[in-house]
């Protein structure tokens, strides 16, 4: 039964407050304007706010970013902790496409020397990089020993067997690896659909997105990441593809019994969950880990595609085109970590569903070579539109678990989007705009059409103001690949 009679009530500019009320254990803390509430309050992610207050052990105020949307179980954008003796974890905390994420490429090239050459540089990505629902790379079908070596060594996995420089890896969350997985704690399908997967795009809102630096807000920063206006990105959005899914289906069923088993009184069934103490817990962790590795080899792999493409190109060497990594951070994940939890410190399980890591100049996990600026932070836009660069603050470690936004958030469903596409030729309209496309079908542009989705500048404006990220730099498309 889902929490009944909630409220919303404004405490700056920049948030709102869902009180505790009924079997709430805290309050809800949302980061949104004026602007974006009307967004917000169209769907049931408020609800899904104040369900998940109502979760064992929660430590603070159940987080909701200005990307807000309703999604499985947390809302897509939420963010909440827990104690790692009283409280649980969720897969609905997660997600299906477990470390779904984004990493991006800086590079020496002028925009101006891209476009005559930008045609044949995404033909050839869209033949370079498997894209689409099914996805596979029937020229890597790995064996199911070589998947649980993946499952245990992430991008360091690829490093080793020549997919990109050993240098990535220091740019990296958690250095492309994340302690404790187990492969023996993930089935044989989910081990099967990982097989040929690894090193693809996949589907939905998934992208590879070619673009420049239009504008930079905070120079010592973008330097310090290496970006300069006018020069060319590549972001790479991609996670776990089936092998993460097939995790998040089997684990759901064993968190419901693990609800019933521990008497977790649930508001929402999707929000099942199991101490964290627990075996049912220990054994999703580890699966979940070994998910999220797969996914950072995954975008190691392909971002090493993208180098090879830029470099067949414009018959350069990558390393002379400057295609280095700047960053690749998760956004569907579950960590412990250490937070200060009412004036002391102290290890939680920090979900993230659909929120990235933002953590403060000085942190011991930020690289090095960003360690005076922040950790970087990306939160993409739409393909028709621009995307942002941020870094992390005190702010948001202090607040949310050092934690910010992850995109623009969706406005419409897939089903809203294609029948507000219908007619119009979308491809065509990008084009005009001088924006690149290169898709699996027509239907996946068309579920992402820039209407479907907040305007990402309004979203990391409040972002900025509210303390909980600052921002770099602003990123304009020039090719986008859809799955």
């Amino acid at each position: 039964m889902a929490v009944e009679g909630y409220r919303l009530e404004k405490i700056d500019d920049y948030r709102w407050r869902v009180p505790r009320t009924g079997p709430m254990l805290t309050d809800g803390l949302v980061f949104a304007d004026e602007d974006l509430i009307p967004h917000i309050e169209g769907d049931k992610s408020l609800q899904q706010v104040a369900n998940v207050a109502c979760l064992p052990g929660i430590q603070g105020p159940s987080i909701a970013m200005p990307d807000i949307h309703w999604g499985y179980g947390f809302p897509i954008g939420g963010v909440a902790a827990f104690d790692l003796d009283t409280g649980v974890i969720s897969p609905g905390g997660v997600g299906y496409d477990i470390n779904c994420g984004v990493r991006l490429l800086r590079s020496d090239i002028h925009q101006k020397e891209l476009r005559p050459r930008l045609s044949r540089l995404m033909d050839r990505l869209y033949q370079n990089v498997p894209s689409g629902v099914g996805a596979s790379r029937p020229d890597l079908k790995l064996s199911a020993k070589e998947v649980k070596r993946v499952l245990l060594s992430g991008a360091g996995w690829a490093v080793e067997n020549g997919y990109g420089w050993a240098q990535d890896l220091d740019r990296i969350e958690a250095n492309g690896r994340i302690e404790g997985a187990d492969p023996d704690n993930i089935s044989e399908r989910a081990l099967e659909r990982g097989r040929a997967q690894v090193g693809t795009l996949g589907s939905g809102n998934h992208f590879i997105e070619i673009g420049y630096v239009g504008e930079v807000y905070d120079e010592v920063a973008a330097a310090a990441l290496g970006l300069q206006v006018g020069t060319v990105t590549a972001f790479i959005h991609s996670g776990s593809r089936g092998l993460g899914y097939q995790v998040c289906d089997d684990y759901l069923k064993t968190m419901l019994r693990a609800s019933e088993k521990y008497g977790i009184v649930l508001q929402d069934r999707q929000l099942c969950s199991a101490p964290l103490g627990s075996d049912e817990a220990r054994r999703y962790l580890s699966a979940m880990r070994g998910a999220a590795n797969y996914a950072f080899c995954n975008r190691q792999m392909m971002a090493d595609r993208v180098r090879a493409t830029f470099s067949e190109v414009l018959r350069q060497s990558a390393e002379r085109l400057g295609l280095r990594l700047v960053y690749d951070v998760a956004h569907n994940i579950a960590k412990i970590e250490t937070h200060r939890v009412n004036g002391r410190e102290k290890k939680v399980c920090v979900h993230r569903k659909g929120a990235t890591r933002a953590f403060p100049p000085g942190h011991p996990e930020v690289p090095e070579a960003y360690r005076q600026v922040g950790q970087p932070i990306f939160i993409p836009g739409d393909m028709g539109r621009y995307s942002y660069v941020l870094v992390g603050t005190e702010g948001a470690y202090n607040e949310t678990f050092g934690s910010t936004c992850h995109g623009a958030g969706r406005m419409m469903s897939r089903k809203q989007a294609k029948r507000t596409a219908k007619g119009r030729a979308i491809v065509r309209e990008l084009e005009d705009m001088g924006i690149l496309i290169r898709a699996a079908s027509r239907a996946t542009v068309d579920e992402e059409i820039s209407e479907a989705y907040k305007d990402v500048k309004n979203v990391v404006e409040v972002v900025h103001r509210a303390g909980i990220g600052k921002m770099v730099a602003q990123l304009k498309p020039l090719g986008v690949l859809k799955g």
